[in-house]
């Protein structure tokens, strides 16, 4: 359980949908219960348990910029948001080891992401994803220049339609590539979903995070015991 010495609230930024519902039971392990369900409530600030406790609801992708200005104390983020975030301001001091998949490259069957079309008079490869910086290091790690265009979502569509060669997403199951006749080409990295902590609440709420973080420790060693 977490000591309760400290009186300050401790507010928690959460993401709808599946972080929320796979990050529920290790806070509810760690003493933390939300009292409303965000997807039949209207509200963005719950209530817990616990009145020392918020939960805030956000998009994920905004998770980590609530954390690194201080209008949350703590968030739960996959590593994918954080890497395109940069990471400024915070702590990551915890993999919760939820929400995992792989952020790859993805394409045709016959797409080669190693291909050179400059040197052939032709465009650099463009690229369609969200996640530009994480695009924009793989390629340059490669010595490649790449186009990189940004959409939001139906990645699959862009090299279906012409708009790309290539798309970087997230893929789980990998159901959704081959329904649209495209296929994992490169891993980039495995993703998982973390804590992260506002360096001024680290210290200002030390005995507080701290004791959310050896709580959810516990919960992650009873889970893999």
């Amino acid at each position: 359980m977490i000591d309760m010495a400290d009186d300050d609230t401790l507010t928690i930024a959460l993401s709808k949908g599946r972080i929320f519902e796979q990050a529920m039971p290790l806070l509810e392990a760690a003493g933390i219960r939300a009292l409303d369900d965000p997807e039949r409530s209207r509200k963005l600030i719950l209530d817990t348990n616990d009145e020392r406790v918020k939960l805030v609801i956000i998009r994920a992708s905004d998770v980590p910029t609530y954390v690194q200005y201080g209008a949350a104390d703590v968030g739960v983020a996959g590593k994918d948001v954080l890497l395109e975030h940069g990471g400024e301001g915070l702590y990551e001091p915890l993999d919760l080891r939820i929400a995992r998949c792989r952020l790859m490259v993805a394409g045709r069957p016959d797409a080669n992401p190693d291909a050179d079309l400059h040197s052939q008079g032709r465009r650099r490869l463009r690229i369609a994803t969200k996640y530009v910086r994480c695009a924009e290091r793989h390629f340059a790690a490669k010595g490649k220049q790449v186009e990189i265009i940004k959409l939001y979502g139906s990645m699959e569509l862009a090299p279906l339609v012409g708009l790309a060669d290539l798309i970087v997403d997230l893929v789980e199951s990998g159901s959704t590539l081959k329904a649209n006749g495209l296929v994992p080409l490169e891993h980039i990295c495995d993703i998982s979903s973390r804590l992260v902590v506002n360096k001024a609440s680290w210290k200002m709420k030390h005995t507080r995070v701290t004791g959310l973080l050896g709580a959810l420790r516990e919960a992650l060693d009873g889970r893999a015991a």
